[in-house]
């Protein structure tokens, strides 16, 4: 087996080496045969008729071999040893030595190869030749050849053992010198079918030698079948070499579909350098005027266009462009070291990878474009056009995610800041000094913030600044002097001194009411300086207007209770997947006779601390369990859920009541489902653990509400035996915008699986958040998409009029009657009636 090696130019010192040994070995291994020729008289015509033989056999058989390129260079595996065993096998060894040199020297020297490739094929074949007689004459192989061959076979597989493992030896590591590929990668490449050629040379070999045993003439048969031997194994190379080609493109082309241009391009220049067996390769973006390039696998540049590359010799070049041409956005570029002609399956195979990587690139830009302007409008949609501050909204979003962000260190306080009379100077100077104004206000604020503060504009005059992580809420005042104290040195403008007067209001993170709660009280605060003539004031429940407006409101809680003007809406609980009513929610609502209808965010406090929470709540429980009971007389039988206090949990007389009342409606206790909010502390727990085990053993259902908002809510989850989980509007309302609100209703899905708990989502609006939650498995939820909050008669008539013709339905349902629906992850809990449709 013969492989022709070399580079035509730059060639290492290493190669030279190492050709020059193989060189220096055959020469001495000719000059030693040359003399054993002379001394031994091994000049007969005879022996020269069999020299003669052998040369032509040799050269034919250089001639005739497979041709694989590895980058610039081509290589070739030829028939060479099998010529010289079976010379081996019938003439003298320095006479086949000699003619293996001189027939691979004449068949090298026609297609005028470079000095190198040919120093080393004949040098190489030579020295084959040699070790292989070298192994007979050790085996005791005698000439002429008369012993049978069953006898002789052993020393010839040794000999021909001896010659492929050699020329493997001496091949290899030039190959991968020359190309600068991986020797452990030429070995294992196309490893089998060396094996199985090497088996079928070794049979040519036995063929031929017992045809020349048995009659010479028989020797016409020989050449068709190395042809034929021949012409399998280029086949079976060259559809491998294909099939591997088309996988590699498959494999490229699948692996460029990503949305970064950098990670196409370097994937695309990584992988071009295998697929074409390049020495190296380079992309040129003719827009943005960059080059990437690479070799071996490896980056080696990434900069402006038309940097020259350190590789001289044949250049390949293809534009990218579309597959109707219309796009032409640069060049892909093939350097090898030497001249390369490639085939017809490459150059089909550089166009269609040229064209898939135009394709890449055209789709990460408009990605890039796409994400740049998302960026440009995110930012819009959150700052102020003219100062570059947080606009309001920016501001209650920040402040939201402060307030809720359980792990947040210290105090959070707002300081909302207005300008004393702002009017003045947009009235004298104009609008455009006034916003040269508003600007180097924004500055002076900025730059007197500390990193962790949040600087807003919220329109017009008024600023804002979010204090997060103070060490206690006195600090607050301090930190908003040193706000307003920034404003107080006059401002320049167009050479005029202006003096700014400013009014500033603070107020710390209340315990319930979020962000709008606290910028409510700021105002409250900044109002209460301005009507005072102060700079600063902080704000103080007893100037809040609404504050007091509570206190007037809990005056009247007995009469309301003793007039039962508390009365309860219902908002049903609707079944995701095919829109039916499973259950309803009781609201309380305070129907005012002045005030009108009255939101429970401005009662409920007011209730609990006044001594009436027992009332109220048999009140509004009493409603809920009529309600029940009338819809169950009407056919309907829906469970409903009543919101508990936990002050009524530290009352062990509760369950008694509550049990109490289900008897007098002649309701099942499992008709009732008490939702419990995470306000509950872990002190609380030992103490409301017997009311809850009292009303669980008696068969009422526990629903933990508004899951994931407090701040204990595993350990909540891990001491209170409840059924169900509702997961906080919150979440549902953010799970579109947010990976972290999808991640929590993920999480509390597979949590409410794994503990056999039915989940219920809260807040659903839209049908694109049902049909979402409904394929995350959550199979319960409510909100406005099914209903507002109806009062019982109501929402009976709506459960009696049904939707789409289908009486207890809401909504149509999102799959066929009767089809069968796989969700990921779904389990039908324990107990249940329905797999789709859990009870609340």
């Amino acid at each position: 087996m013969t492989k022709a090696i070399a580079r035509d130019n730059g060639t290492d010192r290493r190669l030279v080496l190492l050709v020059g040994l193989v060189v220096f070995a055959a020469a001495i291994a000719v000059l030693l045969s040359f003399r054993s020729v002379l001394l031994s008289g091994l000049t007969t015509p005879r022996d020269l008729a069999r020299a003669a033989a052998v040369t032509f056999l040799v050269a034919v058989g250089a001639t005739v071999n497979v041709r694989i390129r590895i980058r610039a260079t081509n290589h070739g595996v030829s028939w060479t040893e099998v010529a010289s065993v079976v010379g081996l096998a019938v003439a003298p060894v320095p006479w086949v030595i000699i003619a293996t040199g001189l027939g691979v020297g004449i068949a090298r020297a026609i297609p005028r190869l470079p000095p190198i490739k040919l120093a080393f094929g004949v040098a190489k074949d030579t020295m084959l030749a040699a070790v292989g007689g070298a192994v007979l004459i050790v085996a005791g192989w005698s000439w002429p050849w008369t012993g049978p061959i069953t006898r002789s076979l052993p020393a010839l597989a040794l000999a021909y053992l001896a010659v492929v493992v050699l020329d493997e030896l001496l091949t290899l590591p030039v190959i991968a010198l020359a190309t600068g590929t991986r020797l452990v990668h030429l070995f294992r490449e196309h490893v089998d079918l060396r094996v199985a050629s090497m088996v079928a040379r070794f049979v040519v070999i036995l063929s031929t030698l017992l045809i020349l045993r048995s009659n010479p003439s028989f020797l016409i048969v020989v050449p068709p079948l190395i042809l034929s031997l021949h012409l399998a194994y280029s086949s079976r190379v060259r559809n491998r070499a294909e099939r591997e080609a088309w996988q590699r493109l498959a494999r490229t082309t699948d692996a460029l579909n990503v949305v970064d241009l950098d990670q196409v391009l370097t994937t695309a220049v990584t992988q071009a350098t295998e697929l074409f067996s390049a020495d190296e390769v380079d992309i040129e973006l003719r827009e943005e005027g960059r080059v990437v390039r690479g070799a071996g696998g490896l980056i080696t540049f990434r900069g402006p266009a038309g940097t020259p590359s350190a590789i001289d010799g044949s250049v390949l070049t293809t534009r990218l462009e579309g597959h109707d041409q219309t796009a032409d956005i640069g060049v892909l570029r093939l350097r090898f070291a030497g001249p390369v002609e490639l085939s017809e399956r490459e150059q089909y195979t550089l166009r269609t990878f040229a064209s898939a990587l135009c394709t890449a690139v055209r789709n990460a830009q408009a990605y890039a474009e796409l994400a740049r302007i998302a960026d440009e409008h995110a930012y819009a949609a959150t700052h102020d056009a003219l100062t570059g501050l947080s606009n309001r909204r920016h501001l209650l979003d920040e402040g939201t995610e402060q307030l809720t962000n359980r792990h947040a260190d210290g105090v959070t306080a707002l300081v909302l800041i207005d300008l004393n009379h702002f009017k003045e100077v947009n009235d004298t100077l104009g609008h455009g000094a006034g916003d040269r104004v508003l600007t180097q206000v924004a500055d002076r604020l900025r730059a007197a913030a500390r990193p962790d503060d949040l600087v807003a504009r919220l329109g017009g005059d008024e600023f804002a600044v979010l204090l997060r992580g103070l060490p206690a809420p006195a600090v607050a005042a301090h930190r908003a002097e040193a706000l307003l104290a920034a404003l107080h040195e006059p401002l320049d403008l167009d050479g005029m001194r202006i003096s700014v007067e400013a009014s500033g209001g603070i107020a710390v993170a209340p315990a319930s009411g979020g962000m709008p709660e606290l910028l409510r009280r700021a105002d409250v605060a900044m109002y209460q300086a301005k009507r005072a003539g102060q700079r600063i004031a902080t704000y103080a429940p007893t100037h809040d207007t609404a504050d007091l407006g509570r206190l007037t409101l809990g005056g009247e809680l007995p009469r309301a209770v003793a007039d039962h003007e508390f009365t309860v809406n219902f908002q049903p609980i609707v079944d995701l997947g095919s829109g039916e009513v499973i259950g309803a929610e009781a609201l309380a609502r305070w129907h005012h006779p002045t005030h009108g209808m009255i939101d429970p965010l401005r009662f409920l406090e007011a209730v609990e601390r006044s001594g009436l929470l027992p009332a109220f709540a048999e009140a509004i429980l009493d409603q809920a369990l009529i309600a029940a009971g009338s819809w169950r007389d009407a056919g309907f039988d829906l469970p409903v859920s009543v919101n508990v206090s936990p002050r009524s949990l530290l009352d062990a007389r509760f369950p008694g009541a509550v049990l109490a009342r289900l008897r007098a409606h002649d309701l099942p206790p499992d008709r009732l489902v008490l939702e419990l909010t995470e306000t509950l502390t872990l002190s609380q727990l030992d103490v409301v653990d017997r009311v809850l085990s009292r009303l669980r053993d008696s068969g009422v259902r526990l629903a933990l509400d508004d899951f994931g908002t407090g701040y204990s809510s595993l350990s909540l989850l891990s001491r209170i035996p409840v059924h169900e989980l509702k997961i906080d509007r919150s979440f549902v309302t953010a799970m579109e915008s947010t990976a972290e609100a999808a991640a929590v209703i993920r999480s509390t899905l597979d949590l409410g699986r794994s503990l056999d708990l039915t989940v219920v989502a809260e807040g659903v609006e839209s049908e694109p958040q049902r049909r979402a939650l409904w394929e995350l498995g959550c199979a319960a939820g409510q909100g406005h998409l099914f209903a507002r909050p109806l009062p019982s008669g109501t929402l009976l008539a709506a459960l009696q009029r049904g939707a789409g013709g289908r009486p207890g339905a809401l909504a149509p349902p999102l799959h066929d009657a009767g089809a069968v629906i796989r969700l990921p992850g779904r389990r039908t809990g324990g107990g249940r009636n329905r797999t789709a449709t859990p009870a609340p």
